[in-house]
């Protein structure tokens, strides 16, 4: 039998006390609606794809073991929500019911229940069910007793008992399951229902579809729900509603086509002969994702020979419309070949009269776990204008890396652990990349290719306090020390759960140090204590923290985006060069760089003598995602600080793009940042043409901030260490989620997210010299400015080219210097060793 769970609640909602009068669609429904779930301790929050309701007569000894089984279960799975129906023998309904029944039903009813209660209720004992239940629940037996008197409780075994005969065809005391609707028994007297067997009907489940409704529900936004209702108790309850619905219906290989007026707005695509499925599409022709099921559809036609029908079904009404792109799908229905015989070169994307006045923008849409970049093309893909150009543009992307994701919990508590370091590497080389564990899910994510990979804590604090107890990958536990074995093997990336456990002797050390907390460690004398043990150890350690050595490396960060950012990134290196005696590393982000930057990059470097490293990060698919480039951009230089670098990283820099330079950045590295992850220069506020565009200066930011100052994201120095100890990265991503939700809200996102957790995530504010810019500071003040940056004015709007050579003396200049290299380059064959064994390394 499979029952239709999905019917809506007549309005009002029927009380129980009527259940006997109604149909066996409301009754289901009812049930559902007034349903006690419980669920295990993994993963509270997760969208639960299979509800198993219990029926069962707990006075029978195969009813509790039914209970039991089912209860104990749930400490594996994540994926899972119980609940029960009583079925007693009598038959007499609420009146007749015992102790143990009415005990449940009352903790229920008021709230009481959990699954540890159960699960005492349901075990042998001496006690009596509600000396038992007022034990458990820390309540006196005077208020156990009302609670289990209550009219309702006898009102709602009623109703079970009614349910089991009248829709189940249950007669009294039977024991049976129902798995989204669809029930599994009764079982005869001498059966019974272990964990194992629990397990098994469960992944039945899960590999028929109720993974995949769980997947998607999980990810839809679901309209008309307030965001507290919107839970994942709500949710679950959705996925069970989806599954039962489609068990109900008729298993047909085939089912009546409707019947639809086929006489306008239709697309009719024959089959080449002989026809052997025919397809019916209805589509809304602008949905921007129709731009890639339209390709889909001619593939289809060709592979399986469909005789296809598309029905166009647009919106009434649009505000806007929200095609924005020209799109390619890139999938061929069969491989194809040259007139000499060889294969045709390919995939590729082919775009043909487009229109030539606009300003374009080429980029991928690729699946989640790829990280793909530019290769070759001499044209700048941000700014594409086909005016100017003879022959069409080209492009050659390449895929770099797939992802390993996952997420790891600990053991004992099944709780993620935030800033635990992971290392991922072939068996050769163990270390090749890593990263820290998110407080968000406990995520993780590394960068690899196909091949074998291990999965290693690493080695210091981390591997100090914790070990791996266990991992699941293709959903299937093992029992594994010290590292997981991963083998990427297909385009859709490899996703493990990892389970970890604190190491004997280490249950009561924590990795992670609030601010209250620190120096209260009871072992390891406060976060300090890790930090000079990272840095050398003791006082000597502590002062070598604060002072930035002689030969340190100064590490910048900076992302540009385009030929003409392209070209300011270059000034904005030389310029941090010319001032500095200290090694210098550039790190950028690789995900906008063009092909151009990164062809001359080993050439400046060599010419230079500076290192460099193109840093990747797949923005998270649990992570609003922003759908214009420049927030993605602003998005990346605040959200994953705590995971864009590699661990050994100690400080980064970051500089705009269009900045110049005119002192030694190991300066700003000597700033005491006294406690702050980061430090930021606060806007000048002495140009008083522009004082109806300080906006922090009322609202809701002067009274967010008090007499804090609002700081610029341009240049920032961040203590890599102190940021991830103290979770920076997840308050930051945890608070951006909340917000992000409200278009309106972050309009400046790497500047508003850092300022409105200013409580939460400290800022340092440095010196104002560190930052000029003419938009909102002083003449007066720039012959002391440290870097000057081109903001946007927007009372001028004047472009930043002009800008730069208007009132930098020295960008002009640094500007032929870069010229003159590329032009000799260009001419000249390079010494520079090949990319394949060049220095730098692309993460």
């Amino acid at each position: 039998m499979n029952l239709d769970l999905s019917a809506a609640l007549p309005v009002p909602i029927p009380e129980l006390s009527q259940f006997h009068s109604l149909g066996s669609q409301t009754m289901s429904a009812l049930l559902a609606h007034h349903m006690t779930y419980y669920t295990g301790p993994k993963d509270e929050f997760a969208v639960r794809s299979v509800s198993l309701w219990v029926v069962a007569d707990l006075d029978s000894e195969q009813g509790r073991l039914a209970a039991h089984s089912a209860l104990s279960y749930l400490a594996e799975s994540s994926a899972v929500q119980v609940g029960f129906l009583h079925n007693p023998l009598t038959g007499s309904g609420g009146s007749g019911a015992s102790d143990l029944v009415r005990s449940v039903v009352a903790a229920e009813l008021r709230g009481w229940a959990t699954v540890s209660l159960l699960l005492s209720l349901l075990s042998p004992s001496s006690d009596s069910p509600l000396t038992l239940l007022a034990q458990q629940v820390n309540k006196g037996e005077s208020e156990v007793e009302e609670a289990v008197s209550d009219g309702v409780v006898e009102t709602v075994i009623a109703a079970h008992t009614v349910y089991c005969q009248r829709v189940l065809g249950l007669s009294g005391g039977q024991t049976a399951i129902l798995t989204n609707g669809r029930l599994v028994g009764p079982l005869e007297e001498d059966e019974s229902f272990s964990e194992q067997d629990y397990s098994m009907l469960v992944q039945l489940d899960n590999s028929s579809y109720a993974h995949a409704i769980a997947e998607a529900v999980g990810g839809v936004a679901v309209g008309g729900v307030s965001p507290d209702e919107d839970t994942s108790a709500f949710r679950s309850r959705l996925v069970l509603k989806v599954s039962s619905l489609l068990r109900s219906q008729p298993q047909q290989r085939r089912i009546p086509r409707p019947s639809l007026n086929d006489k306008h707005s239709v697309i009719h695509l024959p089959a080449p002969e002989p026809v052997h499925h025919v397809l019916m599409a209805v589509l809304d022709p602008l949905d921007p994702s129709v731009q890639k099921w339209a390709h889909l559809l001619k593939v289809l036609r060709v592979v399986s020979s469909c005789d296809i029908t598309v029905f166009l079904n647009p919106q009434n009404k649009l505000s806007e419309v929200p095609i924005k792109s020209f799109y390619r799908y890139v999938l061929e229905p069969e491989l194809s070949f040259t007139p000499d015989g060889s294969v045709a070169p390919g995939p590729r994307a082919i775009f043909s009269q487009l229109p030539h006045s606009p300003l374009l923008t080429l980029h991928m849409d690729v699946p989640h776990a790829w990280l793909v970049a530019a290769l070759h093309s001499p044209h700048d893909l941000d700014n594409i204008h086909l005016q100017s150009v003879e022959s069409g543009v080209q492009a050659e992307f390449l895929l770099e890396h797939i992802l390993v994701e996952g997420q790891l919990y600990d053991a004992s508590s099944n709780q993620p652990v935030p800033g635990l370091e992971l290392v991922l590497g072939p068996p050769s080389q163990p270390n090749l990349y890593d990263t820290v564990v998110m407080a968000n899910l406990g995520y993780f994510q590394l960068k690899a290719s196909p091949g074998a990979w291990q999965l290693q804590i690493r080695e210091g604090r981390s591997r100090d306090i914790y070990t791996i107890a266990g991992h699941s990958g293709d959903g299937l536990w093992e029992k594994e020390e010290d590292l997981v074995s991963v083998t990427v093997r297909s385009f859709s990336g490899e996703i493990h759960i990892v389970k970890v456990a604190k190491r004997k002797g280490m249950e009561g050390v924590r990795l992670l140090y609030s601010e209250e907390g620190e120096g209260k460690e009871e072992d390891a004398g406060g976060m300090w204590a890790t930090l000079s043990s990272l840095m050398g150890g003791g006082e000597e350690g502590q002062k070598k923290e604060s002072t930035f050595g002689k030969n340190e490396t100064i590490n910048v960060f900076s992302i540009a985006s385009g030929h003409l950012y392209e070209r300011f990134l270059r000034i904005m290196m030389l310029s941090v060069l010319k001032h500095t005696t200290h090694p210098v590393k550039f790190w950028f982000l690789e995900n906008y760089l063009s092909p151009t930057f990164k062809d001359f990059i080993p050439d400046m470097a060599e010419h230079y003598g500076f290192q460099y490293q193109l840093v990747q990060y797949k923005w998270p698919r649990w992570l609003h995602q922003q759908k214009e480039k420049q927030r993605l951009i602003w998005g990346y230089k605040i959200l994953f600080l705590d995971v864009l670098f590699p661990l050994s990283v100690k400080h980064i820099i970051f500089v705009d793009a269009d900045q110049i330079v005119r002192a030694d950045l190991a300066e700003l590295l000597e700033v005491p940042l006294d406690g702050a992850p980061y430090g930021y220069t606060p806007f000048c506020n002495d140009r008083p043409e522009m004082e109806g565009f300080r906006f922090w200066e009322r609202g809701y930011w002067r009274s967010h901030l008090g007499n804090r100052r609002y700081h610029i994201s341009a240049l920032y120095v961040v203590d890599l260490l102190r940021f991830r100890q103290l979770a920076a990265g997840d308050r930051l991503r945890g608070q951006y989620q909340a917000l992000s939700q409200d278009p309106n809200s972050l309009a400046n996102l790497d500047q508003d997210l850092p300022n409105n957790m200013i409580h939460q995530v400290p800022i340092k504010s440095l010196p104002q010299e560190w930052l000029w810019c003419e938009t909102w500071c002083s003449e007066s003040s720039k012959s002391a400015a440290k870097t000057i940056d081109l903001c946007n004015n927007p009372l001028t709007k004047e472009p930043k080219l002009t800008r730069a050579m208007r009132i930098l003396p020295e960008w002009s200049g640094y500007d032929g210097e870069i010229r003159d290299l590329q032009e000799a380059r260009a001419t000249t064959p390079p010494t520079r060793p090949t990319a394949s064994h060049h220095k730098h390394s692309e993460l």
